[in-house]
């Protein structure tokens, strides 16, 4: 399984190439910025594919504690698994670098289907801690 496989999609953000021409991303940087993709829109973001996305924007008021890194876990690793066919999804882990700020990072474990590369994506998620008022 090869490159055909990966294939090749235009470049997200869109941009033009040193050309002018639309900037295509291949290979495991397509994967990559398809994952991206999936993850930064939420579900009913697109009229005509309603479904596409990941509902871990439903977690930007939730508390930073361990159910809420379950919950995004959970999220990322439905969405991933029905929207990027092309990977061999394994570990989803919620850390948390600087939860008093909101601060969470999903780390995404995978390998392109047919081959023996693991790699890894980090996204940061963001919620909104509550104000010191609120939280008293």
């Amino acid at each position: 399984m090869g490159e055909e496989f990966v294939g090749a999609g235009w470049a997200f953000p869109m941009r033009a190439d040193p050309t002018g021409q639309v900037a295509l991303a291949t290979g495991v940087h397509e994967i990559e910025q398809s994952i991206r993709l999936i993850l930064m829109t939420a579900p009913g973001e697109r009229p005509m594919r309603p479904e596409f996305g990941c509902a871990v924007h439903d977690y930007v008021f939730a508390p930073a504690d361990a159910s809420t890194a379950g919950d995004i876990a959970y999220a990322v690793r439905v969405a991933i698994d029905r929207w990027e066919p092309r990977i061999d999804l394994g570990d989803v882990v919620v850390r948390f670098d600087a939860a008093d700020h909101g601060v969470l990072y999903v780390d995404i474990e995978y390998s392109v289907r047919g081959t023996n590369d693991p790699r890894n994506l980090v996204f940061p998620f963001y919620v909104i801690p509550p104000h010191e008022e609120e939280a008293t």
